[in-house]
């Protein structure tokens, strides 16, 4: 292997091991490392399948939930906004914006699921509507780790790319 696929894999594992300690909740890096991964992997298919296996094996300790297809299906949509990013040059402001656009697909999803799977709010727009209302207290955690993860990973990727130029080339 690769120093550069090496590290990307390192990267995104300990954003799967990060999820099994203990923190704040929603405050994690799943979106960030489907995001990052979109964006830095040359295989596209790698930069699907690596975070949904991360997710995976971390799930099986977590605990595993019926809207896990949808976590998924969210994640695989974050990692595809991450190839735009990657297209971008992972600019700043790419990173950002697709920082962003990740989050708030990922609500949007995770808690309409939570409504369309579990038993906790009626059927119809207001079932709907009582979902997204009640996970807006957990997007700003999800929003914040976003944001950090995002920062970090790409930040962290960066400068092993400026450091270390042959062993991170394309």
């Amino acid at each position: 292997m690769n120093p550069r696929l090496t590290t990307l894999l390192a990267m995104i594992a300990l954003c799967a091991l990060y999820r099994v300690i203990p923190h704040p909740w929603n405050l994690s890096p799943v979106a960030a490392m489907a995001l990052f991964a979109g964006a830095k992997f040359q295989s596209r298919t790698l930069a699907m399948l690596v975070p949904l296996a991360a997710m995976a094996c971390s799930d099986l300790v977590l605990g595993l939930h019926p809207t896990l297809p949808f976590v998924y299906g969210a994640l695989l949509l974050t990692a595809v906004l991450g190839f735009w990013v990657g297209k971008q040059g992972a600019a700043a402001d790419a990173i950002l914006f697709g920082s962003l656009a990740g989050s708030v697909l990922f609500f949007f999803i995770t808690n309409g699921a939570v409504w369309l799977v579990g038993d906790y709010y009626p059927a119809g727009w207001q079932g709907l509507n009582q979902a997204l209302i009640a996970g807006l207290p957990f997007f700003q955690n999800s929003l914040l780790g976003d944001l950090f993860f995002n920062a970090l990973l790409f930040g962290s990727f960066y400068a092993l790319e400026r450091y270390f130029p042959r062993a991170f080339a394309h």
